[in-house]
């Protein structure tokens, strides 16, 4: 909104009203604006949830210090939500084909989260929201990402067709990118199903390629598949970050982490210059998706400016569900989605835990009688917490291995 304000100011010379042209300006606003209304306004939000004895309902597992979280505020989610969507809406583009997708996915899987909290404090149904309903939810806004990606047309990315040396100034025409001062790159704008594979030069994958048997038919099939992934995808990482959501700050700090990766490959992808000098994919309007990752790193830090050891509030499924399905969408429009497992390591780890902790026991039991576990308690944290490790030392922990795990995905634009 200001956005468009200041872009219409800026047409009458309006002192200062050109800087809101420039993405590192906004990006900027919506990190400070975020961070004003997790922090400020957040407080009021807690003591609100204190006052309507919004509070989490304890299942004792014998974790060490676990019963005294009992009461504490829940649904704190609605401040990462509220942290995220407003400065967006202040500062952003919201035209723009990537922006608003990112809107419905924060929303989406908001009221998801929303409903589920909602069943389980003020209906005192401890189950919540049935898992079948949470899946539907999720395949529904993999089934809107997909699609969209699919059916609109500023979904594209830009190849370099050819180079031509030496150009001269009659030669130079338009709708061709000028790299130097005497080179120029013909460039053509295509839609396809192609992402980019960690560490492998020429590190390009089509979709296409897993259904070329298909000839003529493969293009449109490779985006049937593409539709298919995402979903698994949205899913997935939407689960993980619930999953990890067992610690105080653990989920909102290891989100902070990748959203401010997520953040630098979309500025770089968005790029012209810069994906060009390190051979990367050039993907036109998503460098406005900094913008709202901007909002996304301010409320996730801000956030956890109260859910840091010993947490005045959690976050629950309305911000679980929303942070992991913000960050698989963002990972999928920026064509980095093969880079989740190493990004989201630590969501990834939590998420294999619960599966090989589920499927070795029951294997164990239907074989030898009796559940075998491999771990002392699953997902991982609870491992640790069983070990005895204190709860600030393994959110730590494990938020070192996050930042060791962005630094490898940052490292790949370069590493082939």
């Amino acid at each position: 909104m200001l956005y468009y304000l200041f872009l219409y100011l800026d047409k009458f010379d309006f002192p200062g009203a050109g800087v809101f042209q420039y993405i590192s300006f906004r990006s900027a606003m919506t990190v400070i604006t975020s961070l004003i209304i997790s922090m400020i306004f957040g407080k009021r939000i807690i003591n609100f949830l204190r006052k309507k004895q919004i509070g989490e309902d304890i299942r004792d597992l014998g974790l060490e210090g676990q019963m005294q979280k009992k009461g504490t505020p829940t649904m704190g989610g609605v401040i990462i939500l509220a942290s995220i969507i407003i400065p967006t809406l202040l500062f952003g583009d919201l035209l723009n084909v990537y922006v608003i997708l990112m809107l419905v996915t924060t929303i989406w899987l908001g009221t998801i989260g929303f409903l589920d909290d909602y069943i389980k404090t003020f209906l005192k149904n401890k189950e919540g929201l049935a898992g079948k309903f949470k899946v539907i939810g999720q395949i529904g806004l993999g089934l809107i990402v997909g699609l969209t990606l699919y059916l609109s047309d500023d979904v594209v990315i830009r190849e370099t067709v050819f180079e031509k040396q030496n150009v001269t100034n009659q030669e130079i025409v338009e709708g061709v990118d000028i790299a130097d001062n005497d080179v120029v790159k013909y460039t053509n704008d295509i839609k396809c199903t192609k992402t980019t594979i960690p560490f492998v030069k020429d590190n390009e994958f089509d979709y296409e390629y897993l259904v070329s048997f298909l000839g003529n038919h493969s293009q449109k099939a490779a985006w049937i598949v593409f539709v298919i992934f995402v979903i698994l995808i949205v899913t997935a990482v939407s689960n993980g970050a619930n999953l990890t959501d067992g610690l105080d700050g653990l989920a909102t700090g290891s989100s902070a982490i990748i959203g401010t990766t997520l953040g630098i490959l979309a500025y770089l992808s968005g790029n012209m210059i810069y994906a060009d000098y390190l051979n990367i994919m050039y993907i036109p309007l998503t460098g406005e998706l900094v913008v709202f990752m901007g909002a996304f790193i301010g409320a996730t830090i801000g956030f956890l400016w109260y859910n840091s050891y010993p947490a005045q509030v959690f976050m629950g499924d309305t911000g679980s569900l929303s942070i992991g399905g913000i960050i698989a969408v963002f990972a999928i429009i920026i064509r980095k989605e093969l880079l989740i497992p190493i990004l989201c390591g630590i969501f990834f780890m939590e998420s294999l835990s619960v599966i090989m902790q589920v499927s070795y026991f029951k294997y164990t039991k239907r074989k030898f009688g009796a559940g075998k576990r491999i771990f002392l308690m699953s997902p991982l944290h609870h491992h640790y917490q069983m070990k005895g490790y204190p709860e600030p030392k393994i959110v730590m922990r494990f938020m070192i291995i996050g930042i060791l795990l962005a630094v490898i995905s940052v490292v790949t634009l370069k590493i082939r």
